[in-house]
Formats: C-alpha cells, structure tokens, sequence
C-alpha cells in the first residue's frame, strides 16, 4: 500500500522479537500499559498476547477517528505500527475476532509536532450507501452506450467492412472501459466481454480486435459478435439485481489506473488495435465518475482529494492530445518526452490517489 500524510498505515510483519516497552493487547486489556507516551515520529510495537486475532487501531478516544491500524494481528504475533504523534489524546481500540471492540485507556501526549497524523473517521456502509446509489444509474446508462456500440459492430462485420468494424470496436471498448468500478459486479460477464483471449474459442472484445488487426475472416468475428451482443444483453438484464459492493468505489478509484499503468502503457492487453492511450482516456473518465460518487464521503477525510482531482483533469489533457482526427497514437510509438511527461503524471496521480483506498475502506466499529 502507498502511503500519504492522511491514509491509514497498515503495519508490516516483522519476525523481531518486541522490546520491553511494547504494547500488549489481547481480550479484556487493549494497551493498558500504554501510560507514558511521547510525541514525533515512532514506531510503536504491537503484541497480541491474547489467543484470538484481532485488528488494533490507535484512536482519537473523543472522536473515534483512526490514526492507524495493525490488522489480522495473530496470537503472539508482533507487529510495528509507524506513528508521527502530536499533542493530544490518544487510546487504542481492538476488535477481537467473536467479540466485541474494547478501547483501552486513553493517555494525552503533551510534546512532539504541532501537526501530526490526521485522524480519519471511519466510513460505514451506510455511508458509503448514497455514492453507491448514484454510481450505478451511470453504469446502467452506460450498458446501453455499449450495447448501442456492440450492434454497431456486429453490423459493420456482417457488412463485411473492416475498417468500420475496426471504428466500432474502439466504441464498444471505450464504452465498457468507463464502467471500471462495475466490474467486480459484473461477475463473469465480464471476462466474456473483455477478457483477454486465450486460444481460438475465446469471446468478447479483445478477441474481436485480435481477428480485426489480424486478418481473420470477417464472418467467424460476426459470429463472436453475435456472442458478445447476447453476453451484454444478458448483463444488461441482469445488473439491477446484482449488488454492488460499496469497498469497491474506493478500491477502484485508485485501481482502474493501477491497472491501466499495467496493461495499457505497456502494451500487455493489446490484441493489435494500438488504442492503449484511447483505452486510458475512457478510463480516466471511468476515473473521475467514481471520484464524483465518492466524493460527498472521502473528500472531507482526505486532505489531498483537490490535488488529486486537479492531476486527473492535466493528465486527460496530456492524453488527450495524442488523438489527431480521430486517430490515436499507439502507446509503442510515443515520443520519448511524451512517454516521459505520462508515465510521470500518471505516476503522481496513483501516489495520491492510492490513500483513498484505505480511508475508504469500511470498518468494523463495534
């Protein structure tokens, strides 16, 4: 996990046995002997000697707000949880698997920085219920947009034109690729839409850019579109009842452009087409559109939501200007100063939008 000034810190396992002053949590005494804190920059060790695992997080005790957090911490495991404290209060809460959340004593710090690690406020389900209620209304739209576009593509295969097939195909592509925190979803429907081929019986998208860029008949890629149409027909009838689940929001708004970096810039999902900067611009859309959702809820837990959103909107322009009537330019024929000015942005941008994943995550608070 990046870490930011604001995200959650998720501690690393060490196999170091704990120094003297370590906390000792278990059920019925969570850091009880927690009673002389200091201020700055630390690392305070954490033992679970109790014989449950449990998540331990260090709280504001008057606001509830989460400074940091050890999860799955098992029976005599030991684990540092790094800290920059500043004056205040201070107790931490375990959540014992099978029992309930018990908040050990809370104890004031009176030195180290004036500002230290924000507290983050847990976000619930129930929070996050409205971002999901306005998220999906856009996914079922767009369903449409790529139903409109997989017609358009199985007609221009059937007319036998290629190169309209090859135009369509780019709509039909963009069109799901804005839907990227639907996919878990989605279900298997979406391997048969977009999934990478593998062999001569593969479905969907990609597979249909391989034979078009490949020099397959045109009448064998009608047929997959037929598939392909009655694959997002069927999704189509079926997405109002499936649940979307809310950590997906946050996880993707970080995701759909972990994974972009992954398989887009560097060419590994590419079936021949070369629309991995087109690709990208959808999914920078499919970005901000789940950004626009969650942001009622995470942008007041994450001081940097603003610069984030302001590195989203400069690079859709720098990718945006690799489009010259209505062409794109491969990802492979970049110039180098390009190449370098998108890997950059898009590098920032996943540094900082990477915290929202954790402050978004819903939480155990009882």
């Amino acid at each position: 996990m990046l870490v930011a000034a604001a995200a959650l810190i998720t501690a690393a396992c060490t196999g170091s046995p704990p120094p003297d002053d370590s906390v000792h949590v278990t059920r019925g005494g969570c850091g009880t002997e927690w009673t002389r804190p200091h201020g700055g920059d630390q690392s305070i060790t954490i033992r679970n000697v109790g014989v449950v695992t449990m998540e331990v997080d260090l709280v504001d005790p008057d606001t509830r707000g989460v400074y940091a957090e050890v999860e799955s911490l098992a029976p005599a495991a030991v684990r540092p949880m790094r800290v920059t404290l500043s004056p205040g209060r201070y107790a931490f809460t375990c959540y014992p698997d099978g029992s309930d959340a018990e908040t050990g004593p809370a104890v004031t710090v009176t030195d180290g920085p004036a500002h230290g690690m924000p507290a983050v406020v847990p976000v619930s389900e129930n929070d996050l219920a409205g971002p999901v209620r306005a998220y999906r209304p856009q996914v079922t739209a767009g369903l449409a947009r790529l139903a409109a576009g997989a017609a358009g593509l199985r007609a221009a295969l059937g007319r036998g034109d290629r190169d309209a097939a090859r135009r369509a195909w780019l709509t039909a592509q963009l069109a799901y690729s804005r839907l990227g925190a639907a996919y878990d979803t989605f279900g298997d429907a979406a391997d048969a839409i977009d999934g990478v081929p593998h062999g001569t019986d593969s479905t969907g998208l990609r597979r249909i850019e391989r034979g078009l860029w490949h020099g397959e008949a045109l009448p064998s890629l009608t047929r997959t579109a037929d598939r392909l149409v009655a694959d997002i027909a069927a999704l189509r009838a079926t997405f109002a009842a499936e649940r979307t689940d809310p950590n997906d929001l946050p996880l993707r708004a970080h995701e759909i452009l972990e994974n972009t970096l992954q398989f887009e810039l560097t060419g590994a999902a590419d079936q021949g087409g070369g629309a991995g900067l087109a690709i990208m611009s959808a999914n920078l859309d499919g970005t901000r559109m789940v950004l626009d959702a969650i942001a009622p809820v995470l942008r007041p837990r994450y001081p940097r939501w603003d610069t984030a959103i302001g590195e989203l909107a400069a690079l859709r322009k720098l990718v945006a200007a690799q489009e010259h009537d209505g062409r794109w330019t491969a990802p492979a024929a970049l110039g180098r100063t390009d190449r370098q000015r998108l890997d950059g942005a898009l590098g920032q941008l996943l540094e900082d939008l990477a915290p929202i994943a954790a402050i978004g995550e819903v939480r155990r608070t009882r």
